[in-house]
């Protein structure tokens, strides 16, 4: 029921009475549903226990950007620390999202201390791992052509997925909202590394070729 990281290392027993100390209630959401409308602006703490969710942009006529994909075990909310107000998070799928004021989180003052301890290593653990996530998504986006930001972020998956015949973890038309360009100049280009002989693609199926 809480195998996922943020809750490593401590008994399912545990993890109940913490959230019964934190007030924590269990929201769902269908997919494409609005979680939480602005980032910035939110006391609460968020842990998605199942299902998938997306934080997203959008510019002034419309168009969509994917800041970040989460899953099962992800974490999103008031620590996040963005100045930006619109930033909002969708449900990439039907979710059951976790979801307590922050301020209980930090207070050291209940009963379960080790639990409670151990609860926020691993949170900030999962914080880490967002900084290494927003550092490559930075290198990625700052790639001036979107060759390179395909070959960037194609060589990231490999890393992750330890193979040269990678997964994209999302639909291609969230791949061009995740990349920041037009779909069909990336499927353009994704084309062209074919012809090129760099990649061999099957829809999101991709084995690199160099």
């Amino acid at each position: 029921m809480f195998d996922f990281p943020v809750f490593d290392g401590i008994e399912e027993s545990d993890v109940k009475k913490l959230l019964t100390e934190f007030n924590a209630l269990t929201l769902t959401f269908r997919k494409d549903a609005t979680v939480l409308s602005n980032v910035s602006n939110t006391d609460s703490f968020f842990i998605i226990q199942e299902g998938k969710a997306n934080i997203v942009r959008y510019n002034f006529n419309g168009t969509k950007t994917i800041m970040e994909k989460m899953e099962k075990g992800d974490i999103f909310g008031a620590f996040s620390g963005t100045i930006e107000d619109d930033l909002y998070v969708i449900a990439a799928e039907d979710s059951k999202i976790i979801v307590f004021e922050y301020k209980r989180l930090i207070n050291r003052s209940g009963k379960n201390v080790e639990a409670h301890n151990k609860l926020i290593d691993n949170v900030l653990n999962k914080l880490a791992d967002k900084l290494s996530y927003f550092n490559e998504r930075i290198e990625i986006l700052t790639e001036k052509t979107i060759r390179d930001k395909l070959l960037k972020y194609f060589g990231y998956l490999s890393k992750k997925q330890i193979t040269k015949s990678i997964i994209i973890p999302f639909t291609l038309s969230d791949l061009s909202d995740y990349l920041a360009v037009d779909r069909s100049a990336m499927m353009r280009e994704i084309k062209n590394l074919n012809e090129d002989g760099l990649i061999a693609s099957k829809g999101r199926y991709i084995n690199l070729k160099y």
